[in-house]
């Protein structure tokens, strides 16, 4: 994975709107992800191209319908490497904390 291209694709609000709302409901078409935003269709189109091309949204054609889904996998992979190791270190001090705390009886 090229984190570079996710979190230049997150950098965006408009794409993590787009984002959001393939949370809410996954499997979208261009027109259903366009309605009650103040983009054009064009707009909407460019953005879900550079989501694309950072792999977290996939696409689906059915019949004549191109479907958009959320591909949570590049931003799972960068919460695993950016984010969840600096959690890590402080959860592991609560957990002793917590086993100091009740004593060793506990165990």
């Amino acid at each position: 994975m090229n984190e570079d291209v996710v979190f230049r694709a997150l950098a965006d609000a408009s794409r993590r709107t787009l984002l959001d709302r393939l949370y809410r409901k996954s499997g979208q078409t261009l027109g259903e992800l366009c309605a009650g935003l103040e983009m054009t269709r064009q707009a909407v189109t460019k953005h879900l191209s550079i989501l694309e091309q950072a792999n977290l949204v996939a696409t689906q054609w059915a019949g004549r319908e191109k479907l958009h889904f959320i591909n949570p996998v590049p931003i799972n992979e960068i919460a695993d490497r950016w984010i969840n190791k600096f959690e890590r270190p402080r959860l592991q001090a609560l957990s002793e904390l917590k086993k100091t705390l009740e004593g060793d009886d506990h165990e």
